[in-house]
């Protein structure tokens, strides 16, 4: 008998069982609570990835575009009161821009400071030193927004490809106990082996399709939360200098025959800027990337 005929014999003596398709609806019919949980678990991953992928593209897709416009009436306004009076209309906190919050902040940083003087000791030192503590406050929390969600992103990326291998793990333990224990009714054979196996190989495989967009996604935020982060402290010094040291809007520059501020109206804490300028700090471009 030959080696053909001899396959031939022993698949038609083999057991109906034997014969199934292999797949993932047969590993997921022959897993247990583990395997199972862990499927769940590796799920529930990928749609919170996804939906915070798809709220964050959103979210900065709208904040370019309302930076873009405030930018440009910004630089356009004749002096700070035309962009306080701009800033006063209605809008929620949600709907602006990080630009336009650090200056409402700036600008109420200098009217408090005007009206109540040094009264408390949060409001110590002169104005100068004051608007800087809080565009440093306001600096922190729009960091603070910016990174929210990639925390998520982080640990789905970290952890997605351990747990699909921890199901491998499990996988390949049950398929090995049951073919130790169907081994009594006689020699296994390959098929017997790879076919558990490679189902069990599927968990791993749903690990690494759940981590890869999160790494991705956590990348590309990353990147533009810091390029955001370095325009707004290029924005920050500007800002600090038009609010505390009372310099125009313009690109600085008096008319003809107009007499220079006398001493006494800035700030002698203010004339020395804390926040260190950044290489961009003197462009006038809009700072937000197409």
């Amino acid at each position: 008998m030959t080696v053909t005929q001899e396959l031939a014999v022993a698949t038609a003596s083999a057991p109906l069982a034997t014969l199934q398709p292999l797949g993932f609806g047969h590993f997921m019919a022959q897993s247990d609570a583990v395997g199972q949980t862990l499927l769940v678990v590796l799920l529930a991953m990928s749609v919170l990835t996804w939906a915070v992928i798809a709220l964050k593209g959103v979210a900065q897709t709208l904040q370019r575009q309302r930076s873009r416009r405030f930018l440009d009436r910004f630089w356009n306004a004749a002096s700070l009161q035309q962009v306080e009076a701009d800033l006063a209309a209605p809008a929620t906190d949600e709907g602006r821009d990080p630009f336009s919050r650090l200056t409402q902040q700036a600008l109420q940083a200098r009217a408090h400071h005007a009206r109540h003087g040094t009264s408390r000791l949060s409001d110590a030192g002169s104005a100068g030193e004051f608007v800087t503590r809080t565009l440093k406050k306001a600096l922190d929390e729009e960091t603070m927004r910016l990174e929210s969600g990639l925390t998520l992103l982080a640990t789905v990326g970290a952890t997605a490809p351990f747990v699909g291998l921890f199901g491998t793990v499990w996988g390949v333990y049950h398929a090995l106990v049951a073919i130790g224990a169907s081994a009594a009714d006689g020699p296994g054979s390959l098929a017997q082996v790879a076919g558990p196996v490679g189902e069990a190989l599927i968990m791993t495989g749903l690990g690494l399709a759940v981590a890869i967009p999160a790494v991705m996604a956590y990348n590309v935020y990353t990147r533009r939360n810091r390029v955001t982060a370095s325009r707004l402290d290029a924005f920050a010094y500007e800002l600090h200098t038009f609010v505390a040291m009372g310099q125009p809007l313009g690109g600085g520059t008096l008319p003809a025959g107009a007499a220079a501020p006398a001493a006494s109206a800035v700030p002698a804490a203010a004339a020395s800027v804390t926040l260190t300028p950044p290489a961009t700090a003197t462009r006038r471009a809009s700072p937000i990337a197409a």
